[in-house]
C-alpha cells in the first residue's frame, strides 16, 4: 500500500490472486500475466506493437489502473511535483494510455517488492 494508487484494496486483491510472485522471473513477465503489457505481432524486420493483451484478472487490472488514474490526476493537478518520465508521458499520450502505462510500471514494482520481499524506495518527489 505504499506505492501510490495502490491501496488496501488493490493490495489485499494482489495478494489473494496473485499468489507466489517468485514463479515469474521477471516484472514484465507479472504485467504481462496481468494484461498490461502491449501485443507483439512482429515478424522479420518490422516490430508490430498493438493494445494491451488484456489477459489475466480484469479485476486486479481495472484496481491498478484506477489507482493510477488518480496518482495522474494529482499530477496533473501539480505539474511541477511529477516526476519528468510522467510529465512527458502526459505531453505525448492520451491520458488513460499514461494510466494503463503507470499500471505496468507499478505491476513491475510490486512484483520486485514482494519477489525479493523489500519495501517499497520512492524515486521521484511525486511517489513521495
Amino acid at each position: 500500500m505504499k506505492i501510490p494508487g495502490v491501496g488496501p484494496v488493490a493490495a489485499g486483491t494482489i495478494r489473494a490472486l496473485a499468489g507466489d510472485l517468485t514463479r515469474f522471473s521477471k516484472g514484465r513477465d507479472f504485467a504481462a500475466w496481468l494484461g498490461l503489457t502491449p501485443r507483439q505481432n512482429s515478424s522479420g524486420d518490422k516490430v508490430r506493437i498493438g493494445a494491451i493483451t488484456k489477459a489475466g484478472n480484469r479485476e486486479l487490472r481495472t484496481l491498478l489502473v484506477m489507482g493510477q488514474l488518480a496518482v495522474l490526476r494529482h499530477a496533473l493537478a501539480a505539474p511541477a511535483k511529477a516526476s519528468p518520465w510522467l510529465a512527458g508521458m502526459i505531453k505525448r499520450r492520451p491520458r488513460l494510455v499514461v494510466a494503463v502505462a503507470m499500471a505496468a510500471k507499478a505491476a513491475r514494482v510490486i512484483w520486485a517488492m514482494l519477489a525479493r520481499n523489500e519495501d517499497y524506495r520512492p524515486r521521484c518527489a511525486m511517489a513521495a
